[in-house]
């Protein structure tokens, strides 16, 4: 059995979910079906790219990238 702190907490909203370190962001997010392209990854407080590799004891908050308008509505 694998200790907490051994684990990374992923976080989306008020849904929370651990996983094993040593994946990508973007392999994390895929694992927990979910689309890595709809959210910004923050790790420990920092914003990071898909491609960081996760470390034991991360934490790391997912934020739904929001876009959305269009440009013709702004002239």
């Amino acid at each position: 059995m694998v200790a907490m702190s051994e684990k990374v907490t992923v976080k989306l909203r008020r849904q929370t979910w651990e996983v094993k370190p040593g994946k990508t962001a973007r392999d994390a997010i895929k694992e927990l079906q979910l689309n890595p392209q709809s959210y910004l990854i923050v790790r420990n407080g920092e914003l990071v790219t898909d491609d960081t590799i996760l470390e034991p004891g991360d934490e790391i908050e997912l934020i739904a990238a929001i876009s959305g308008g269009a440009a013709h509505a702004l002239s």
